[in-house]
């Protein structure tokens, strides 16, 4: 049991970690992608913002194409308003506004000869492009004159719509942000604004979100376990003391019982346990009491037997009337025998379902008062009386004639040995309501005592047990009575006040 317990916590601990790793994996992974994307759409927008700076700078009045402020996000607005603050844009040897201004804004060939610098804290690279994708400036002075008409981000520019992605970024070939805008004068596209911003920011807060997350996860892996092992061993304590108290009982000491300290299932087992002990207690005291008992009541008669048939050999065997009054005397004890190993049969058949009853609709009312009438001279003999009372509309039943008979007879002879001359035993017969034919044999005899009233029905027990082994009884007639009415699917009940009488009331199901 010691492994099955150890196994037991270890299992319990496992799983309760693998949902928490489950759960703070999928957790982790969704939050730091949310927020990697956050992140890009925050760089993206700020590049945005950039490009229209960087478009009205060059070129006053010109815009570039993206989303309209109104529908920007709220990090598009922000990060606007920041550059706003915190960038500077200088351009010089820019050609003036003139007549010939509008050739130049058209083609932008003038920007051959600008520089142009960006003074910010988000070291973007920013190149300007003409409309035939001719690097005209770059801020890091690397790509000028160069053509890029092959860039996808340049093809969609020109086309008229701003385009981002990520990718390295020369020289240093990091991550970046690439974005290019178009620049619009009264709707035409006069030259693309072409941005790249390193995201090393970015990774950095995303690896330090990344650094904290394992490190949150390992602590609270560590509470998990630690809560996890106190979990499986509070289920598996109990388990193992059930486990330790199981192998006694198996080992045959009854005695054993288990603590019950909580109220959910495995304390509801814990005290499912203690019954089971308990009864077992009780079944195997009665085992002991049944063998004291039968032993006890074999014993009388044979010692009565053996003492007769030694009496016999004797001499008494010559005085025929010595001789017979002791072979009566074995006669009657013999019959004592039997009757009690047939009643122990009967016990025996019905404890494991193997009575065997043989089944078929009577008239439980035509059986009664023929059993009652074969009982009749031993009531008229003690001066009693035998009243049966059955209505006319009675259903038949549907009980083995023999085993109900026998029933009747215990009951019957129960009430005639136990009632005064002179007194009326009753038999009622009634439907209830659920489909059952209600017995009462009711009788006015001595009762009996209320601290012995719930032991009434006990295997072998005798309120007045000088006087039943006098009159033949064993102490098992109700015990049969009460196992073939449950045999048949009924019920008998017994109720009794000493002095007033005792009524005992059975039930079989109608057919």
């Amino acid at each position: 049991m010691r492994r099955l317990s150890i196994n037991l916590r270890t299992r319990l601990t496992l799983s309760h970690l693998a949902v928490i790793i489950v759960a703070m994996v999928l957790s982790g992974f969704l939050l730091l992608s949310l927020l990697e994307d956050y992140f890009l759409e925050a760089a993206r927008d700020s590049l945005l913002a950039q490009a229209q700076i960087t478009a009205q700078a060059l070129v006053p009045g010109a815009l570039v194409a993206g989303p309209a402020p109104a529908q920007q996000q709220p990090a598009s607005n922000i990060v606007a308003q920041q550059l706003a603050s915190n960038l500077s844009l200088q351009v010089e040897n820019v050609a003036p506004a003139g007549g010939d201004s509008a050739a130049n804004d058209a083609s932008l060939a003038y920007l051959a000869n600008a520089s142009l610098q960006l003074s910010s804290d988000l070291s973007t690279r920013i190149r300007v492009l003409d409309t035939s994708g001719v690097v005209r400036v770059d801020t890091i002075l690397q790509d000028t004159g160069a053509r890029l008409p092959g860039d996808p981000l340049v093809v969609a520019a020109l086309a008229g719509r701003a385009t981002s992605s990520t990718g390295p970024m020369p020289p240093e070939g990091e991550t970046a942000m690439h974005l290019a805008a178009p620049m619009l004068v009264d709707g035409n596209v006069i030259g693309v604004v072409y941005l790249s911003q390193p995201l090393a920011d970015v990774a950095a807060v995303l690896g330090d979100l990344r650094l904290r997350w394992v490190l949150s996860m390992a602590i609270a892996l560590g509470l998990s376990a630690l809560v996890g092992l106190l979990l499986a061993r509070a289920v598996a304590r109990p388990l193992h003391r059930l486990n330790l108290a199981a192998s006694a009982v198996a080992r045959g000491e009854l005695d054993q019982q288990v603590p019950v300290r909580s109220r959910d299932e495995l304390g509801q087992l814990s005290q499912t346990f203690n019954q089971m002990t308990a009864r077992l207690r009780a079944a195997r005291q009665m085992q002991i009491d049944f063998v004291a008992n039968v032993s006890h009541e074999l014993r009388t008669p044979l010692t009565a037997v053996k003492g007769t048939v030694e009496t016999l050999r004797d001499g008494a065997v010559d005085d025929p009337e010595v001789r017979d009054r002791f072979l009566e005397t074995v006669e009657v004890e013999t019959d004592r025998l039997i009757r009690l190993v047939n009643d122990l049969m009967v016990l025996s058949r019905a404890d494991s379902d193997a009575l065997n009853l043989r089944r078929e609709a009577v008239d439980l009312a035509d059986l009664v008062r023929g059993t009652a009438a074969k009982l009749a001279h031993r009531a008229e003999a003690k001066g009693l009386t035998l009243e049966v009372d059955a209505p006319a509309d009675l259903p038949p039943v549907l009980v083995d004639v023999d085993r109900i008979e026998q029933v009747l007879v215990n009951l019957l002879d129960n009430a005639i040995k136990y009632s005064p001359p002179g007194c009326t035993v009753r038999i009622r017969l009634a439907l209830d309501q659920d489909g059952l034919v209600r017995v009462q044999v009711q009788d006015d005899g001595i009762g009996i005592p209320a601290d012995e009233l719930a032991r009434i029905g006990e295997r072998f027990y005798r309120t007045d047990k000088a006087r039943s082994r006098a009159e033949g009884g064993s102490g098992l007639g109700l015990a049969i009575a009460r196992a073939l009415v449950e045999a048949h699917g009924g019920q008998l009940r017994l109720e009794s006040q000493e002095g007033q009488g005792t009524a005992v009331t059975f039930t079989v199901p109608a057919a």
